[in-house]
């Protein structure tokens, strides 16, 4: 049996040294009996009023140091963590996963408020309390789930689950007309903190909902959905169709430039291809007529080699002009040379007149000699 000491209790009534008194007559020590932390995740965690922890063994009061050092050995430390975690998200998560992990041989309890005390306190949810109980009970971190959780944590509550630590962030929640309602639990040194993951939270998400109602307006009438069920009036209801028409035709004809856009992308490709291939080509044909009909080509070799051939047919070598009888008969009796019988001063005749007249002086001559 567990009582506290009167003079052992904070002004909050919450205890701080708890004391164990033994029933008459049994004075062997009681083991603990507590739920161990989850080995295995092959089903969802349990609710607590399915495997509440009845030990019968003292909840020695611990530290933060303590309990991080790995005491008590006997059992688990228990750690408790509550919340409305509508629209669970990674958030939740994190904490959840900071709070398990705050101590070697961690036991994390969750609990959830009903959605009677969260539209009091908070606000209307998104999801109903069944829904929000489920989703932590498939979170991988929780070993326990308590059904409508107390908004502000009580010294009955806190016995009654055997809780060593509380676990939240640091960041004081003021609400049911307190400025933090982990004020006493903080005195009492039972408060862990835990930090916040920035960028996202159940505000956040309804904040982009809102910003984007039209769109999953539309989107969820597209879907099937009626405008009884998505709370939108017979005009709104027109115009979002009408926009869903037109966001169709624009589609189609972004569908028409991209594929337009991809046929003429393959032409251009096609097309230098085509030109690259007909440039090689030619310089390929522009070569071998070079090669052929240039200065030093074949085609100019071969017709030499030809012409040659035919000048070779058709005017064949002569024979020597000078051959060696020719030159012995010219040495031994050699041609008189013909010379004017003049003398080196006078010229040739420059006419046949004159010609004949000094053939006949030639010849008077003569006849005087003889």
């Amino acid at each position: 049996m567990l009582v506290f000491n009167s003079d052992a209790e904070s002004e909050t009534g919450i205890p701080t040294s708890p004391s164990y008194e033994p029933p008459s007559g049994i004075m062997e020590e009681l083991e603990h009996t507590c739920p161990l932390p989850r080995t295995t995740l092959t089903e969802p965690a349990p609710f607590a009023d399915e495997t509440s922890c009845q030990c019968r063994a003292p909840h020695e009061k611990l530290t933060v140091a303590q309990a991080r050092l790995g005491t008590p050995v006997d059992r688990p430390v228990r750690v408790y963590a509550d919340g409305i975690f509508d629209l669970f998200h990674a958030g939740h998560a994190r904490a959840l996963m900071q709070a398990k992990n705050l101590f070697p041989n961690g036991y994390l309890i969750v609990g959830v408020c009903s959605d009677d005390l969260t539209h009091k306190y908070k606000g209307f949810t998104v999801m109903n309390e069944d829904e929000r109980y489920e989703a932590l009970r498939h979170c991988r971190y929780v070993d326990e789930v308590v059904r409508d959780a107390p908004w502000t944590l009580t010294p009955e509550f806190l016995e009654k689950h055997k809780i060593d630590f509380v676990a939240h962030d640091d960041i004081p929640y003021s609400s049911a007309g307190s400025e933090d309602v982990y004020k006493h639990i903080k005195e009492a040194g039972m408060f862990v903190p835990t930090q916040r993951t920035e960028g996202i939270s159940t505000s956040d998400i309804i904040t982009r909902i809102v910003r984007d109602y039209d769109v999953y307006a539309r989107r969820n009438l597209q879907r099937g959905y009626t405008a009884k069920e998505l709370n939108v009036s017979f005009i709104n209801e027109k115009k979002y169709r009408l926009q869903n028409q037109v966001d169709k035709m624009k589609e189609k004809v972004k569908n028409v430039e991209e594929k337009s856009k991809h046929f003429v992308y393959k032409v251009e490709e096609k097309s230098h291809d085509l030109i690259q291939k007909w440039e090689e080509k030619s310089r390929e044909f522009i070569g071998n007529f070079l090669e052929l009909f240039g200065p030093d080509g074949t085609w100019k070799q071969m017709f030499q080699e030809r012409s040659g051939r035919m000048l070779q047919a058709l005017s064949p070598r002569q024979s020597p002009t000078g051959s060696p009888t020719r030159e012995l008969c010219t040495s031994r009796s050699p041609s008189p040379t013909f010379q004017w019988p003049f003398n080196n001063k006078t010229t040739p005749p420059s006419s046949p007149k004159a010609a004949s007249a000094s053939i006949s002086s030639m010849s008077e001559g003569d006849e005087d000699e003889k």
